[in-house]
């Protein structure tokens, strides 16, 4: 891949959770939550091992109050004894002190939610003098400071995840329910922890429209440059559904985002068992040429030119080459587009006439009137040939867990 047609990401500071590391060059990381009550200790576990061992590389779990923040602790050590660390966030919401406090004993994460960090019921109020909002703001620091303290203390990292459509009723009032208004919302609480020197930060500017939650980014993203801060950002299109339309739109979101060089975390919020979220992460970061964990397949959309039937031959080409992590493969049906564009790819298969392909390597014909039958041996001989074949593994399933980072600074 020519990594000269990527953008530059954005230079932040690190954020380190757990094991990981976010922001500061380090490859994108790809996150999910469990779905299991958090009070259901054993089936919280499980969950946990097995969206870690699709690839997820951040857990979060829901505590939305005292006790599930007491369980995480029990899930803590139960995935350590029967599995192995895995870093865990504890998803914190209202009246959240407490809850904060207790769960940063026990994971590598508080994500906090400054609407509803400090809950009031809407008074439907119409304006907010200066005075109110200074007392409203050391109302949320009296709050929100020792859960900064908290976090200080454990060694834990904080998210400040704002949300569209759960802006407190000032936000509301002062800015309405727009990117504004959540970029304030977090302006606000990132200002307190680095009053208390707390600067182990990543944030989170969601919403279920894809227009939104790109301006809420962007706008955060410059926000913080003129704060002189620099924090990592978590990107998602949240509540996006389920089914085809919820990843068109989280890849929609998310993409533009990253190709902007925005974006240190992903995950596409899905309507559906959260290990099916893990794959269009990946496949968003190859996609956006960040991080490789699968065969590249470059294949043409077929037409009356066509030598062979294309998706077919894709397949048993995928089939027997989709263990060979890094490379680049080129399927195409005639000799018109496939010698042309399939320039980046190391290997290319192409349709010839009288029922022949032809094997190339880069732009090099290596052989040509290989009998269709007999393509999938001759490129799999080809590859012998040049020392990149290996036998396929016994579980080829696990391909997410052998990452290839690109793209850092």
């Amino acid at each position: 891949m020519n990594l000269d047609v990527t953008y530059p990401r954005r230079k932040t500071t690190p954020c380190h959770i757990g094991p990981v590391t976010i922001g500061s060059g380090y490859p994108v990381l790809v996150q999910s939550m469990i779905t299991e009550e958090t009070r259901n200790v054993d089936a919280c576990v499980e969950q946990i091992i097995a969206l870690h061992q699709e690839g997820c590389e951040l857990v979060r779990v829901t505590t939305p109050s005292l006790g599930e923040a007491q369980a995480m602790e029990a899930i803590r050590a139960k995935v350590t004894e029967r599995y192995q660390y895995v870093p865990l966030t504890a998803d914190v919401h209202h009246q959240g002190t407490a809850i904060a406090i207790e769960a940063a004993k026990h994971v590598d994460e508080v994500r906090v939610n400054p609407g509803l960090f400090v809950f009031h019921k809407h008074t439907n109020q119409i304006e907010y003098t200066e005075q109110e909002h200074i007392d409203e703001r050391l109302a949320i620091e009296a709050s929100f400071a020792p859960v900064v303290e908290a976090c200080k203390k454990h060694n834990c990292a904080m998210r400040v995840g704002v949300n569209h459509g759960s802006l407190s009723e000032r936000m509301l009032v002062t800015y309405g329910d727009t990117p504004l208004g959540m970029v304030e919302s977090a302006i606000e609480y990132l200002k307190i922890c680095e009053k208390y020197g707390y600067t182990n930060l990543n944030i989170s500017c969601k919403a279920s429209r894809v227009p939104v939650m790109i301006a809420a980014n962007r706008l955060m993203v410059k926000r913080m440059d003129e704060e002189g801060m620099a924090y990592p950002m978590h990107l998602g299109v949240t509540e996006a559904g389920d089914g085809m339309y919820a990843r068109i739109k989280s890849t929609a979101g998310i993409s533009t985002l990253l190709m902007e060089g925005i974006g240190d975390t992903i995950r596409v919020s899905l309507s559906e068992d959260p290990i099916h979220e893990i794959p269009v992460c990946y496949d968003i970061l190859q996609g956006v040429g960040m991080r490789k964990t699968k065969v590249e397949y470059i294949a043409c959309p077929s037409c009356g030119r066509t030598k062979f039937d294309l998706p077919t031959v894709l397949h048993k080409v995928r089939e027997a080459t989709s263990h060979l992590l890094g490379l680049d493969i080129a399927v195409m049906g005639c000799i018109v587009n496939g010698p042309g564009e399939m320039a980046d790819a190391d290997y290319g298969y192409v349709g010839a006439a009288g029922g022949k392909i032809t094997l190339y390597r880069k732009r090099e014909i290596v052989r040509n009137n290989v009998p269709q039958e007999d393509g999938v041996e001759a490129l799999i001989g080809l590859l012998k040939a040049d020392g990149r074949w290996e036998e396929p593994p016994a579980d080829r399933k696990k391909a997410s867990q052998e990452l290839t980072p690109l793209n850092v600074l």
